[in-house]
């Protein structure tokens, strides 16, 4: 049954997207004002499932393209997300029935509400992704059989661009070299489908996830409880079924810089009282493998989530600091997102990383 976003409910659902943001997708902080901008002119967040759409219905995903570390420093408008949507809509001759979410994670869960506000359209509560990732073939859609083209990319300067690629990698190229060119950050539509492959591909479930997550750690600092033991139980009764808190400590050094339109770099931990104990964090946008001492404890497509100690709140990479206490925390990514075909395109391999992958619950056990 589809239900209407509430003010609170956006509130926690930004927080939830942080967390399963893994570091990366842009902070959602940003993308909930300008919903929240949406919601005080009297526009409505209507979310569906995948189950109700009716068949054969165009549905579209959106989301925001480039580094993390450029919208902070050049925060978004809004005005190019209708005008992709409207692009690759016109393109394709057809009107959507709906929008989506590629990725549920960051700033990305956020853009897909506001353009529903927009446009008057449910948002589809599955994405492609169930956390974030900083490449656009890195989709349960494509891994699935969907093509991510024909998408739209657009500006906030009024520039679109339809692009068809010969397969979704070249694809991520071609709108990466296009996004760097429009400044380091564009607003996108792509893998467009109709109901079934919605149905078929998809992450279900992941806005309203995102809205518990934040939810259960709101509760958890009103009745100041221990947050990452109500997150665990939380995720407990759902699809990612393990939440696991893998390091507490002090970051003692961040190497981050912007390169080819991601935020790249490390990020090193010390144990309080121990410092010998050290937890190193490789990124690319999101948190991609973590190793304490040299040993692994988490790998990707597994969910690496760097959260404040004493509140549970999410840390994305662009705001690392030296000495921020945090909490690692686990989560282990869906069934869908650990087949063969999802592993050589988004797990360890997708990234140039060595190592195999290992389930984290292999690793905390």
């Amino acid at each position: 049954m589809g239900y209407d976003l509430t003010p609170q409910g956006l509130h926690d659902l930004a927080e939830g997207a942080a967390v399963l943001g893994t570091g990366g997708g842009g902070d959602p902080y940003i993308g909930r004002l300008l919903v929240e901008k949406e919601m005080a002119a009297g526009r409505t967040v209507h979310v569906i499932g995948a189950e109700e759409l009716p068949d054969g219905a165009l549905v579209l995903p959106s989301s925001m393209m480039g580094a993390p570390t450029v919208f902070v420093e050049k925060l978004p408008s809004g005005e190019g997300n209708v005008a992709a949507f409207r692009a690759l809509e016109e393109h394709l001759g057809r009107t959507a029935h709906a929008v989506m979410p590629t990725e549920c994670g960051g700033l990305n869960s956020m853009i897909p509400l506001m353009l529903a506000a927009q446009l008057g359209l449910p948002v589809v509560d599955a994405d492609g992704m169930g956390r974030a990732f900083p490449e656009l073939q890195m989709q349960t859609f494509g891994v699935l059989g969907v093509p991510g083209s024909p998408m739209a990319i657009a500006s906030d300067h009024g520039d679109t661009c339809i692009i068809s690629a010969g397969d979704n990698k070249r694809m991520e190229h071609l709108a990466r070299a296009l996004t760097v060119q429009m400044g380091g950050a564009s607003y996108i539509s792509d893998y467009p489908m109709e109901t079934a492959d919605v149905v078929r591909t998809s992450v279900h479930g992941t806005l309203t996830l995102c809205r518990r997550i934040g939810e259960t750690l709101r509760e958890a600092r009103a009745t100041h409880s221990d947050p990452f033991d109500a997150l665990t139980k939380m995720l407990a009764g759902t699809i990612y079924s393990l939440g696991a808190v893998l390091f507490h400590g002090k970051v003692v050094d961040v190497e981050r810089r912007t390169v080819d339109g991601f935020a790249r770099g490390i990020a090193r931990l010390e144990a309080s009282g121990d410092p010998g104990d050290v937890l190193e964090i490789t990124f690319q946008n999101e948190h991609l493998v973590a190793r304490r001492n040299g040993t692994m404890v988490a790998i990707v497509p597994d969910l690496i989530c760097t959260l404040d100690t004493e509140s549970g709140a999410p840390v994305p990479t662009e705001s690392l600091a030296y000495g921020q206490r945090l909490t690692v925390y686990g989560i282990s990514t869906p069934p869908i997102m650990r087949s063969p075909e999802a592993l050589a395109c988004f797990g360890p391999a997708g990234f140039g990383l060595s190592d195999a992958y290992v389930p984290l619950e292999d690793l905390v056990t």
